[in-house]
């Protein structure tokens, strides 16, 4: 894909990199890319191998990325928020040959090397000195891949159990390129906002490789800032950005009277927001503060990234995670038995941009694709006209004297009280049921409301035996890097 695009459009810009204002053509893009795959092969990466990422949101990044890929290395990016001996995890257990990491993350990896025998180089990747410095060309050995070559192994979140390597494809990955750039009609015109964090494949899939597939262009953030935010959409005049519903619900706290004056976003076609669901109220509230509406999606990292979204016109429907965008997507009961429209299930895959499987994980890869689908664990249901619909995580669901209960229903209607900026429902252990209802609320700015009132606001809108019996006000609602709940977190807040 990128090689065509050289031949293409050698001279148009493919990437932009926010914090320090460099730019790349695809012609020097290609070049940063084949001076660091050179790199690699001088350190004894090669193909099959596997080649740790750890560094923050930046040109370099990507470029690390296409590198493996040049040499047909697998990219195992790590996520930098992680523990010192859960970054060794999975650098071992991923059995990385090689790392190339930013110096700020050098003190967390010089303990580990005695626990990661199977590392042989580590590599300082930080600046224009070893890709970008003057484009020069470089001669690389021909690699033989297709489409079931690997390309990239990524660690799941690990909410239950250690997390699992997916083995995503060249195939997986070029798929849903392509899946995400036709659903959305992105074109060379496009310039798409990345301040997900690449250690994920919603920044990936969804702004990086939909905008090489098109032609288009992207712009690297080293992060989400909600005080710059509309500043940078205005000076790189982009058109879509990847997002998260805190990322939505941060720039309506920052900017709640709209886009600052004197700011050009005209060209803004929509967001697209995904990683967790996002309460329909906070859309509301954002595609009337500023303007702009959002198309929200699903996916996971098995399903390399979307399998679905809404569609970007007047079939949107906001709530709902939209049509599968390429994929063959159904909802199945307890013995996999597809389930009527409208009725609950869990939402099963299968299609090209679904992972090859677990990383050395025979008995979860056999697990998670029984009968043929793969099993995401996630309760939804489909409408009459397709459009699916995410409840929970079906793990996550509280059960409450025998009652089913999806703690993102009781999320919804916490988002409607006035005086509630963000809410979180959990399952806690209770003698009598089993589980009971318990809420976590960060109210807004200036605004005061009792435990009971918020009580009082459910009872009104739910079932008795869904609403919260205990609420508990904090400053932030604990959250992994892609916006997912760490309920775990939650819980340990309920022993304080």
């Amino acid at each position: 894909m990128l090689e065509q695009q050289v031949s293409q459009s050698p001279a148009k810009h493919f990437l932009f990199s926010e914090a320090d204002g460099r730019s790349f053509t695809y012609r020097e893009f290609d070049s940063a890319v084949n001076q660091t795959a050179a790199l690699l092969l001088s350190e004894g990466a090669g193909k099959g191998d596997v080649v740790s990422l750890l560094m923050p949101n930046s040109a370099e990044y990507l470029i690390a990325y296409f590198a493996c890929w040049k040499i047909g290395a697998l990219a195992g990016p790590v996520n930098s928020l992680l523990k010192a001996h859960e970054t060794a995890y999975i650098i071992g257990n991923s059995e990385a040959k090689a790392l190339m990491v930013h110096p700020d993350f050098l003190p967390t990896i010089e303990p580990l090397r005695g626990e990661l025998p199977a590392l042989r180089s580590v590599i300082i990747f930080d600046d224009e000195a070893h890709a970008t410095h003057d484009f020069r060309a470089v001669a690389l050995p021909a690699v033989d891949l297709d489409k079931e070559a690997e390309a990239i192994i990524i660690y799941t979140s690990g909410t239950t159990g250690k997390p699992k390597g997916c083995l995503l494809t060249h195939g997986n990955v070029i798929a849903n390129a392509r899946q995400i750039s036709e659903w959305l009609g992105f074109t060379e015109q496009d310039r798409l906002l990345t301040t997900m964090p690449l250690f994920h494949m919603n920044a990936v899939s969804v702004t990086t490789m939909s905008a090489l597939y098109a032609g288009g262009s992207t712009v690297i953030s080293p992060k989400f800032s909600a005080s710059r935010f509309w500043q940078i959409v205005s000076n790189y005049q982009i058109t879509s950005f990847g997002s998260v519903a805190t990322m939505l619900s941060m720039l309506l706290s920052t900017y709640p009277e709209g886009v600052p004056a004197g700011l050009k976003t005209d060209q803004l076609r929509f967001a697209m927001c995904g990683s967790a669901p996002v309460p329909a109220e906070v859309i509301r509230r954002f595609e009337e503060t500023f303007n702009c509406p959002v198309v929200e999606g699903y996916g996971l990292s098995e399903s390399t990234c979307r399998s679905t979204f809404n569609p970007p016109d007047e079939r949107r429907r906001a709530g709902s995670c939209g049509l599968p965008i390429g994929n063959e997507m159904k909802v199945v009961d307890d013995n996999d038995n597809e389930v009527s429209v409208g009725e609950l299930g869990e939402i099963v895959l299968r299609g090209e941009n679904i992972l090859k499987g677990y990383f050395k994980n025979p008995e979860a890869t056999a697990a998670a694709f029984r009968n043929g689908w793969f099993h995401t664990g996630d309760v939804g249901y489909r409408d009459a006209d397709g459009f699916y619909y995410i409840v929970d995580r079906k793990s996550d669901m509280i059960i409450r004297g025998g009652e089913n209960i999806y703690p993102r229903e009781i999320d919804e209607v916490l988002y409607q009280h006035p005086a509630v900026a963000a809410a979180a429902a959990i399952g806690v252990p209770d003698q009598l049921y089993g589980e009971e209802v318990a809420a976590f609320i960060v109210l807004k700015d200036g605004v005061k409301v009792s435990q009971g009132e918020i009580i009082s606001f459910c009872e009104e809108r739910l079932a008795d035996y869904k609403c919260p019996k205990t609420v508990k006000f904090v400053d932030e609602i604990p959250k992994g890097p892609t916006g997912k709940l760490l309920k775990r977190e939650l819980v340990k807040l309920t022993a304080n």
